[in-house]
């Protein structure tokens, strides 16, 4: 499970995922809208995780009328090991599919 072939190829899903994620916050506008998809997913998921009852995510505990709820310390901290280990079970899934026998 953390052998080092998983935990490169971890390394290069998220690297691969960082370089999607820069033209949203740096690149021209024209790439904007396309890699802004690649950071709303993940940020956006965390609102499905509060409707499933999953408490302590969403300051006012989701209540902030019109508004957009910030997330929670708690919040931020589920939302980054949740996906990050999803991307750890894909990489051990490309490292077992992968594997030299």
């Amino acid at each position: 499970m953390l052998q080092p072939r998983t935990l490169k190829i971890l390394a290069a899903l998220l690297a691969g995922y960082l370089v999607l994620l820069i033209p949203a916050y740096l690149g021209p506008s024209f790439l904007e809208a396309m890699s802004s998809y690649a950071v709303m997913v993940p940020f956006l998921s965390i609102y499905l995780f509060h409707k499933l009852g999953i408490p302590g995510l969403l300051e006012h505990g989701g209540a902030c009328g019109w508004g957009w709820c910030a997330l929670t310390a708690f919040g931020w901290t589920f939302l980054a090991l949740f996906w990050i280990g999803i991307a750890w079970l894909v990489a051990w899934g490309l490292a077992r599919l992968t594997v030299r026998s």
